[in-house]
């Protein structure tokens, strides 16, 4: 089959704006051929582009060289046609297309370029496995579906930008080849040919970057940045990852809070969502306590009660044991418990054992009493306790968990979860937005023996508690604070530490002594010391928040070449090996 050019054609329209309005003109569309059909002589071509489809017909007695040519036309054939808009015969409107009313009468087409078959059907309805449809990515591209959610993005972006510009922020990049630094995730390290024997690595994310444009007065900033993190995957996890970046000089946390809701609300509107403003506010201690996460999910209750106090002299010994040894029991309240079956029960423990818990003690509320292996060895009293504490009543069920408080708290996490779901709780038409505020300055790692940041080792720690910070940083709140979206962050950010004497003591007690401070972060603690400003900021995971915002499961949906689980791009095949003359020149040697 001979291809034409293009030649001097130039598009007059695209093919998913033509409407009735249309009818008469004369117009020029080109696309892919989305779909073929031969009715008697007469072809019927659905072409397609991003912003949609249009039919054009092929009608030998209007130009029958058109109607040879399109004879040999094949499905995500490339074409150009030339013709005049007329209205649909009343039997052939399609309600399902936005042009559904006109069709193009071609009198002139072009073939652009061929295509083979291609290896699945480019088609929203078409059930592909994900591993081929990265493979053949460019294709998958081409669904409308698909193209949507990229469309939606760039809207998304550009929503953010004007927003933080009409609030007076200025947008600054910031390098991508930086320094490596200790905590956080691992880095992905690039050899210098330059300097050899000596790595950049990719950032993590632009933190100290943003706090050296804070002392350089730039005062309020953003970037949509690209960040690096070599760590284990997940559904809404990449190696490569965009966030929206905002420092700001001059601020306390309400600052934030204020300019993140606004800037919610007006990127939901582009979805059609509507929120209520301010946030509800909750301390990280009161999250942990109610719903045994930093992130909950607030649109249903199920919320947790501590009763180790009511069961520390419980007859059941695992209660008395986990109390003596300064564990947790803790208890969740499930109304209308008729609707777990003893077989929901008993699977349970399944649930949590991934957590490491043991198992899970229940308890039904009935007019006669408590059923349940546990209720002999509970008196009346701390019955009474458990349903005061737990809200519990009559037709309720009651679980227990008793453990060291980190199992017991991610165990009811997730049942409360699991349980919401399985019951119909969750109102999922519903946004629950909710700060997270005042967490830990630190937390204790078991692998590490030693005190680990729980945000980053520049979050600010309370001016009251600064005090405690040598004799019991356990206990120091930092001024940390993050956004929760029906239980998922959707970013998180803290008033930094803007003072060169507190920044050393933080990075004492992480085990960073005065010589390794000085090699890894010698440059931020000599800008501290020029008159640095208080300041703070936050980071917003822009994957996630448009995965989210268009109803899907995975950040892979929203990115438009995005990795594999294992960290791998399937369309070009990287990471790869290469020639043996770079690693040379880097002064480099792979040892497997």
């Amino acid at each position: 089959m001979k291809l034409d050019e293009q030649g001097d054609w130039q598009r007059s329209c695209e093919c998913g704006t033509l409407r009735r309005s249309d009818i008469g003109r004369e117009v020029v569309v080109m696309g892919w051929v989305h779909n073929r059909r031969d009715h008697g002589g007469v072809v019927f071509i659905d072409l397609r582009d991003r912003t949609g489809i249009l039919q054009v017909v092929f009608n030998p007695e209007e130009s029958l060289s058109a109607h040879e040519a399109a004879g040999d036309v094949r499905g995500e054939f490339v074409i150009a046609v030339r013709g005049e808009i007329r209205e649909r015969p009343p039997e052939t409107l399609n309600p399902n297309l936005a042009t559904g009313e006109v069709e193009v009468m071609v009198e002139e087409v072009r073939v652009l370029n061929r295509a083979e078959t291609p290896p699945f059907v480019i088609d929203d309805e078409a059930h592909v496995a994900e591993s081929t449809r990265l493979k053949y990515r460019y294709l998958d591209l081409r669904r409308p579906a698909v193209q949507e959610k990229l469309m939606f993005r760039h809207r998304l972006t550009k929503c953010i930008r004007d927003y933080l510009d009409q609030s007076g922020y200025i947008e600054v990049e910031t390098p991508i080849l930086t320094k490596s630094t200790p905590e956080g995730a691992r880095d992905y390290l690039v050899p210098s040919r330059v300097n050899v024997g000596n790595f950049f690595a990719l950032p993590q994310s632009p933190q100290l970057f943003k706090q050296l444009l804070m002392v350089a007065g730039f005062d309020r900033y953003f970037q949509i940045v690209k960040c690096f993190r070599d760590e284990d995957l997940r559904a809404d996890r990449q190696p490569e990852f965009t966030q929206v970046d905002i420092e700001a000089s001059f601020i306390t946390p309400e600052t934030m809070y204020e300019l993140v809701e606004g800037l919610l609300e007006a990127v939901f509107a582009l979805s059609g969502k509507s929120l209520e403003r301010p946030f509800p506010r909750l301390t990280y201690a009161d999250a942990i306590s109610r719903y045994g996460i930093d992130r909950p999910d607030t649109r249903f209750g199920l919320e947790l009660a501590d009763v180790t106090d009511v069961l520390r002299t419980a007859e059941l010994r695992v209660f008395r044991d986990v109390a003596e040894k300064g564990g947790l029991i803790k208890a969740l309240a499930v109304p209308e418990g008729s609707r777990l079956s003893r077989k929901d029960l008993d699977t349970l423990p399944d649930e949590v054992s991934q957590f490491g818990a043991k198992g899970v003690a229940w308890a039904r509320l009935t007019a006669e009493g408590w059923q349940s292996p546990i209720a002999k060895f509970l008196s009346e009293e701390q019955k009474k306790g458990v349903e005061v504490a737990t809200g519990a009543e009559e037709g309720s069920v009651v679980l227990f968990l008793a453990d060291k408080a980190r199992v017991v708290n991610d165990s009811l996490a997730h049942l409360r979860i699991v349980l919401g779901d399985r019951l119909g709780m969750i109102p999922h038409d519903q946004n629950a937005l909710v700060w997270v505020t005042d967490f830990p300055l630190f937390d204790y790692s078991e692998d590490e023996k030693r005190a680990v940041a729980i945000h980053h080792p520049f979050t600010a720690p309370f001016d009251e508690d600064l005090e405690r910070l040598e004799s019991d940083p356990l206990s120091v709140r930092s001024r940390a604070y993050d956004v929760v979206w029906n239980g998922t962050e959707l970013g998180g950010g803290s008033i930094r530490i803007h003072r060169t004497d507190v920044q050393q003591r933080v990075f004492k007690q992480l085990g960073i002594d005065e010589e390794e401070a000085r090699e890894k972060f010698g440059f931020l603690l000599d800008a501290l010391s020029y008159g640095a400003p208080p300041h703070g900021g936050i980071a917003l995971g822009l994957d996630r928040l448009a995965m989210l915002l268009t109803g899907g499961t995975s950040i892979r949906d929203v990115i438009a070449f995005p990795k594999t689980q294992r960290a791998a791009c399937s369309l070009t095949e990287a990471p790869s090996e290469v020639d043996p003359k770079q690693l040379r020149e880097l002064g480099l040697k792979i040892n497997v």
